[in-house]
C-alpha cells in the first residue's frame, strides 16, 4: 500500500544478495560494483565539493563495496585514501577482487595506525550487517577514530556497530551522517538506539529484478505519512455522530486531571462523535471549562461507572488513573466487559500486578511499562524492541504499540509495525495520553484495533512533527490538537 515499505532481517538481505547475484548472471562482483557505484554517486550528490576521501573497509563484502567506492572516486580525480585493520584484509573472493581493482587503478591502502588520515569524509565499509556484537580491540579504537574526527561520515548499508535486526549498539558504533542502504531496508535501523546513528536514511534497490523477493518474508513494515490516507477515508455526507463511535476515558485520580483531560480532547480531535469522561469529583468543573464537548461525569465507585461503560464503543482507561483503590476498582470492572479498550499508563501497571483476560484491548507501553509487563529490566525492552513487542502482544492477546524512538505496532500473530515519525520533543509526560485518545477515537470510528493503533500512532507522531516546526524543546502535548484535526482528513 502506497506510504508503506518492507523492513527485512539480515537473514533475509543475505537470502536476497544472493538470489540477486543468480539473477544477474551468478557472478557476486556485478551486484557489488552496482553498490560501490550507487555508495559513489550518493557522496558526489551530497558532498560534490569533498576532495579528500578516505574510505574504511572491512574484510567482508561491505568492505568490498567500499574499495569499487574508493576506485570510482580516485578515477574522479579526488585524493582517496583506503584504510583497514592488520586483520582487515579481504576475507571473501569478491571483497578481493574489489581490492585488486581498486590498487590497479593506483589506489593506496594503509593500515590503521590509531589515527585517521585528513578528510572532507570518512566512508564507513567496516562490517555493514556482518556484526551483531560489541566492537573489540583494534575496531573498537578504529570506530573511535572515525567518531572523533569533525567531518561528514557516510555509512555503507548499516553504520557500523549498528546490529541490522535489533536497532541496538552493543557497545561502540559509528555516528554517520548519512546511510545508504542497498537493495532492502533493514528493520533494526528504523527504531531505538539505531535512529541516533544512521544520521539521515537514504535506500538504493540496485535495480534488482522484483521476482527477486517473491517468498522471501519482511520482518516488519514502515509508516510513512501516505499510509493515512487507507485508513483515515472521508465521511458520508449523510453521517451522524453515532457512526464516529462513543469513547469513554478513565481516569485522573486526585491531582492528575490533566491526564485524563488530554486523552479526552484528543479523542474529539481525532473524530470521535462523542467522548465521556469518568474522573473524579474535583477534576468535572476544570474539565467542562477546558473542553465543553466531553461529557465530564463524577465517578467515586464502580455503580456510577456501570451506565457510562453500557453506552460506550471504545473505553480508554489509564491516564491520571493512579494505583490505588479507587483506580483498582474501576480498572477491574472496566475490564469485566468485553469493550473494544486502549490500556495505558498505571492501567497497565495495574495489569502487570494483575493480569486480566483481555478480549480486545490496544497496550500502549513505554520501556519502563513494557519492562514491567514483561518482569524484565528498560534495557532488556531496548536491546530488542521487536521481540519485546512481540512477546507483550503475544502474552496478552492483543495490540501492542511499543512507544519510543521508532514506534512499534505488534499484533498478536507476530506481524510488525513501524513508524518512520516523530521527535525527541515529543518526549515529555502527556504525550502518551495524547496517544491513547487518538487509538480510541479511531478504533471508535470502525477500524480493526491493529489499524486503528497503527493509524494513530503515526498520526500522532506526524502531529508531534508538525507541531515541533516551532521548536522540539519546550514542546507541549496540547501542541498536536490543531495538527490532529488538519492531519486526519488527509
Amino acid at each position: 500500500m502506497s506510504g508503506t515499505w518492507p523492513l527485512y532481517s539480515a537473514h533475509a538481505a543475505r537470502a536476497l544478495d544472493a538470489r540477486a547475484t543468480q539473477a544477474l548472471g551468478g557472478d557476486a562482483y556485478v551486484l557489488m560494483q552496482r553498490a560501490g557505484l550507487a555508495a559513489w554517486q550518493h557522496l558526489l550528490m551530497h558532498w560534490p565539493e569533498a576532495q579528500r576521501i578516505v574510505v574504511v573497509c572491512g574484510p567482508g563484502s561491505n568492505g568490498g563495496d567500499g574499495y569499487v567506492l574508493a576506485r570510482h572516486a580516485r578515477r574522479a580525480g579526488r585524493a582517496v585514501e583506503v584504510v583497514h585493520l592488520h586483520s582487515h584484509v579481504p576475507g571473501n573472493p569478491v571483497a578481493q577482487r574489489a581490492c585488486t581493482d581498486y590498487v590497479a587503478a593506483g589506489g593506496q591502502v594503509t593500515l590503521f595506525d590509531d589515527a585517521l588520515p585528513k578528510a572532507d569524509v570518512i566512508v564507513d565499509a567496516l562490517f555493514g550487517i556482518g556484526l551483531s556484537r560489541a566492537p573489540e580491540h583494534e575496531a573498537k579504537a578504529l570506530i573511535d577514530a572515525i567518531n572523533a574526527q569533525s567531518v561528514p561520515v557516510f555509512a555503507l548499508d548499516v553504520p557500523s556497530g549498528v546490529d541490522a535486526d535489533r536497532g541496538s549498539t552493543p557497545g561502540v558504533a559509528v555516528l554517520a551522517t548519512r546511510t545508504l542502504q542497498f537493495i532492502v531496508r533493514h528493520a533494526g535501523l528504523y527504531t531505538g538506539d539505531a535512529l541516533e546513528y544512521t544520521g539521515a536514511l537514504a535506500f538504493d534497490d540496485l535495480e534488482i529484478p522484483v521476482a527477486t523477493f517473491d517468498g522471501v518474508p519482511a520482518e516488519a513494515s514502515l509508516l510513512e505519512q501516505d499510509a493515512l490516507a487507507r485508513w483515515l477515508l472521508p465521511r458520508r455526507r449523510n453521517t451522524h455522530k453515532g457512526e464516529s463511535g462513543h469513547v469513554l476515558c478513565i481516569g485522573g485520580d486526585e491531582g492528575s486531571g490533566g491526564a485524563i483531560a488530554l486523552c479526552a480532547e484528543a479523542a474529539l480531535r481525532a473524530g470521535a462523535g462523542l467522548v465521556s469522561v469518568a474522573t473524579r469529583p474535583a477534576h468535572v468543573a476544570a474539565l467542562l471549562a477546558r473542553r465543553p464537548e466531553a461529557m465530564v461525569r463524577a465517578v467515586e465507585s464502580t455503580d456510577a461507572l456501570v451506565p457510562l461503560i453500557e453506552r460506550a464503543r471504545v473505553i480508554a482507561i489509564g491516564p491520571g488513573l493512579g494505583q490505588g483503590e479507587w483506580a483498582r476498582a474501576l480498572f477491574q470492572h472496566a475490564m469485566r466487559d468485553d469493550i473494544p479498550c486502549v490500556i495505558d499508563a498505571d492501567a497497565l501497571n495495574l495489569l502487570a500486578t494483575s493480569p486480566h483476560r483481555l478480549q480486545d484491548a490496544v497496550l500502549t507501553p513505554h520501556p519502563g511499562e513494557a519492562a514491567r509487563l514483561l518482569a524484565c529490566t528498560t534495557a532488556d525492552v531496548q536491546r530488542d524492541r521487536f521481540a519485546t513487542a512481540r512477546a507483550i502482544a503475544q502474552r496478552h492477546a492483543s495490540v501492542v504499540v511499543l512507544k519510543g524512538a521508532g514506534t512499534i505496532v505488534a499484533s498478536p500473530d507476530g506481524v510488525l509495525r513501524v513508524v518512520a515519525a516523530g521527535n525527541p520533543g515529543m518526549a515529555v509526560g502527556g504525550m502518551g495520553d495524547v496517544l491513547t485518545g487518538v487509538i480510541a477515537a479511531l478504533r471508535a470510528q470502525g477500524l480493526a484495533a491493529f489499524d486503528a493503533a497503527s493509524a494513530g500512532a503515526l498520526l500522532h507522531a506526524l502531529a508531534g512533527d508538525a507541531a515541533a516546526w516551532d521548536g522540539q524543546r519546550g514542546l507541549l502535548p496540547s501542541d498536536l490538537f490543531a495538527h490532529l484535526r488538519r492531519l486526519a482528513n488527509p
